[in-house]
């Protein structure tokens, strides 16, 4: 055995275990979804769409254009409070926005519900209309 054997080893036994940590990242990940309109202010995952940046920077408790990473299929079962009006609210998947209206056009990335007041009405009027 000479010297540079332990140091081999060593850096053969350290790539394995990064690997090893990134397929497990990749399994969690791939067991969540993207959920818009569900993080409280200052909550949310990352970045949705113009007034937020990345992760903790919405302004709005369920502001429509955050999203928060839940387990996959649990989204749109997420209820939250309901609006002004009594109606009831939850959350809506990256698919479902994907998916868009009754012409098959995507939406933008969130709902049009509780938003910034700085918020574009342009880029909004993109967004999932909340009452479909």
């Amino acid at each position: 055995m000479n010297k540079s054997t332990p140091f081999l080893a060593a850096s053969i036994a350290a790539a394995l275990s990064m690997a090893a940590g990134a397929a497990s990242a990749d399994s969690h990940a791939a067991a969540q979804e993207k959920c818009y309109g569900i993080s409280m202010a200052g909550a949310n995952d990352c970045a949705a769409g113009p007034g937020t940046s990345c992760a903790g920077s919405s302004t709005i408790d369920y502001q429509g254009n955050a999203w928060e990473l839940v387990p996959t299929g649990t989204c749109e079962t997420t209820m939250i409070p309901a609006d002004g009006m009594g109606h009831a609210r939850h959350g809506v998947t990256e698919a479902t926005l994907m998916a868009g209206g009754a012409d098959g056009v995507a939406y933008g990335p969130g709902i049009n519900r509780d938003l910034p007041e700085t918020l574009d009405a342009a880029i909004s009027d993109t967004y999932m209309p909340t009452m479909m």
